[in-house]
């Protein structure tokens, strides 16, 4: 009989073993969904947003403040297609426009489709955005067309009334646009001169976990914000893309929303603060490399449930910018909005009203999501202030920035 080689028994020993390694359970995999570059295309959107939202946070009296970059830059394109010399040379400053104002009006065009087809998918979105003047010269024909048709800005006269102040009309359209969300009033009285143009825009946004948050699955916490409360936590596990900056002592957290269309990124700092410290660190370089460094990651979250209301009058922020000449009466020109436009129209203001809600649901029907089995995961326990940012992943464009400092509920003990 010839001896049995052992070769091939250490051969089936291996194949016996690698069945048993694949058979392991594995940990659950996070769906990645497609992380587009901050292209040139869409840096309107993020560098007018980064700065906007710096330059309103420099005092810190503004406190629970959203912005959508996206709309904001759409508006001022458009009304900035209107004006010529050194008025439309800060528009596009501004808009980090060097050479091509047609490529990046249908960039941010394409944005705003996909944002608006992921609309009741991955979201729930009411916006609205438009053009008021106030005993303006007559806008020319082809403005007021190229406004509605490709920025989808309407048009509104501010007629004199006795009923309604310019404010109490601006308040009213702002509501009705966010689909009767209750809006935030200006902290300032607005003074509309003749000739003014105002730049109005309203959006409420509610995002749909890819997870849902059980319903069950919350209890009421502190919240040690500006003020400190108590709110409904919600919880779960699974796995994220994550990133610890241990340098800078913040956790990156990305939360994709339903069918990927859409992501929404939260910057934690590492202990109880106000934001002042991370408000500074966003800078465009910085925001890339944390989202560069994203990993999935096994984590357990805990998110208030929450809602934020604001309302913001850019011009300050703006004109420390660089938009400084479309607010001066005499120097502002738009005379491609009008024929008598260098001199008789002017920017008034850009009022800007937002909404965003921190839900439980996801975009499944039965919006049931058991929480996934992870092995020693890493806590992600949003019991202070954060920064939110929302953005596109069909386009890569930022839909949303803003900070949640505080939360609405029954107060607790000290504030910071």
């Amino acid at each position: 009989m010839l001896p049995i080689s052992p070769v091939p028994l250490l051969f089936l020993l291996l194949l016996a073993l690698q069945s048993v390694w694949s058979s392991t359970p594995q940990e659950p995999k996070v769906q990645d969904s497609p992380q587009p570059e901050i292209s040139s295309l869409h840096l309107p959107t993020w560098s007018l947003g980064l700065q906007l939202y710096r330059s309103l946070r420099t005092d810190g009296s503004k406190t629970n403040t959203f912005i959508s970059p996206l709309l904001l830059a759409n508006s001022l394109l458009a009304v900035g297609g209107g004006a010529n010399g050194s008025t439309a040379g800060q528009f596009h400053d501004l808009l980090r426009i060097t050479k091509n104002e047609k490529a990046v009006g249908e960039a941010l065009t394409r944005a705003l489709k996909s944002v608006f087809e992921a609309n009741g998918t991955s979201y729930t979105l009411h916006s609205s955005s438009a053009l008021f003047s106030k005993q303006a010269p007559e806008l020319e024909k082809s403005f007021l067309e190229k406004l509605q048709t490709h920025f989808g800005l309407q048009h509104v006269a501010l007629e004199d009334a006795q009923k309604q102040t310019d404010m109490e009309k601006l308040q009213s359209w702002a509501k009705s646009g966010m689909d009767g969300e209750e809006t935030a009033a200006l902290e300032q009285a607005l003074e509309t001169k003749p000739g003014a143009m105002i730049l109005a825009s309203a959006l409420h946004f509610k995002g749909f976990w890819d997870r849902g948050f059980y319903h069950e699955n919350q209890d009421l916490r502190s919240f040690l914000g500006t003020k400190y409360t108590k709110v409904p936590m919600m919880h779960r596990s699974g796995v994220y893309r994550h990133y610890e900056d241990m340098e800078n002592m913040v956790q990156v957290l990305e939360l994709g929303l339903w069918e990927g269309k859409a992501s929404m990124v939260l910057l934690l700092p590492f202990h109880v603060e106000r934001l002042a410290r991370l408000d500074r660190l966003l800078t465009l370089d910085q925001v890339e490399k944390w989202l560069g460094k994203l990993n999935s990651t096994s984590m357990a979250l805990s998110l208030p449930r929450a809602k934020m209301s604001s309302m913001v009058n850019l011009q300050k922020q703006l004109a420390t910018l660089g938009l400084v000449d479309a607010w001066n009466e005499t120097s502002a020109d738009f005379s491609s909005a009008s024929s008598m436009g260098r001199g008789k129209l002017h920017l008034g203001a850009m009022l800007h009203w937002t909404s965003l809600e921190l839900a439980p649901e996801s975009g499944s029907i039965d919006d049931m999501h058991e929480d996934e089995e992870v092995e020693k995961p890493k806590i992600f326990y949003a019991d202070h202030s954060f920064i939110i940012l929302v953005r596109d992943n069909s386009t890569g464009a930022l839909l949303m920035i803003g900070a949640l400092d505080h939360t609405d509920g029954p107060a607790i003990h000290d504030e910071l």
